[in-house]
């Protein structure tokens, strides 16, 4: 959870406490409930309003009081049950990622003379059509869980992690691996899993695809001549010019 967030929740409830006691005790002074309220009165009475208590030991008399309560409840809830379902959804965004990218100790046993696709863009997807049909024991590690989410509904094994990390990365056995490709349409992103897929394979192959010139000119320089870097897009333009001029 991000720390402006922390900070919002915070303040909302810190506001929520001060409108409630201050109300409280303003009215209170007024003869707006049944006992004169105190500072700590309206401090309890406005804490046990809100969680919903209600132990009725305090009450409003007045008008103005029931109606002050009454905003203070509606508002209490509201807030608290705003804050319960963004703390909630928090929470389970965080299970769901950690439990779609972490690898039970039978599938690690199991990976083995696998390929291992990081990132889902054009050329790994169709890599993933062609594994299939070729019966190829490969996995598909991405970053995002809605995609990780969305290639199991396709079929496919797929893991949450993040690719520049290199102990993420080792809980997919590298090192057995058959090959690492690389297909990230962030080019940062692509360059720091390529550094760590250099660390961590092995003597695994690595292919990494470049979009474009730019990238496949500062891959090659990162690679060292340790990976294998393919242009997809060059392939196909020279492929197409040797076929018009052929």
């Amino acid at each position: 959870m991000q720390l402006m967030e922390i900070t919002i929740y915070a303040l909302s409830i810190i506001l929520l406490l001060a409108f409630g006691i201050g109300g409280t005790y303003v009215l209170g002074q007024h003869g707006g409930f049944n006992i004169k309220i105190s500072p700590l009165d309206a401090a309890y009475f406005t804490v046990v309003t809100m969680a919903t208590v209600g132990y009725g030991d305090i009450y409003p008399v007045s008008g103005a009081a029931k109606l002050f309560v009454m905003v203070l409840i509606v508002v209490g809830i509201g807030t608290f049950f705003s804050i319960i379902v963004a703390l909630s959804g928090e929470f389970m965004n965080e299970r769901i990622t950690m439990f779609a990218g972490r690898v039970s100790s039978f599938e690690k046993r199991r990976l083995n003379k696998h390929i291992i696709l990081i990132g889902s863009d054009t050329t790994n997807m169709y890599l993933a059509e062609k594994l299939t049909e070729k019966g190829e024991k490969f996995i598909i590690i991405t970053s995002d869980p809605v995609r990780a989410e969305s290639l199991k509904r396709m079929g496919y094994t797929a893991y949450v992690a993040d690719s520049t990390s290199s102990t993420e990365m080792n809980e997919f056995e590298p090192k057995k691996a058959k090959a690492i490709i690389i297909d990230i349409s962030d080019s940062s992103r692509e360059i720091y899993a390529l550094l760590v897929a250099k660390e961590v394979a092995g003597n695994c192959k690595i292919v990494v695809i470049a979009a474009t010139k730019d990238v496949e000119h500062h891959l090659r320089n990162i690679a060292g001549g340790k990976a294998t870097i393919v242009n997809p897009s060059d392939i196909a333009a020279s492929t197409i010019t040797s076929s018009i001029f052929k």
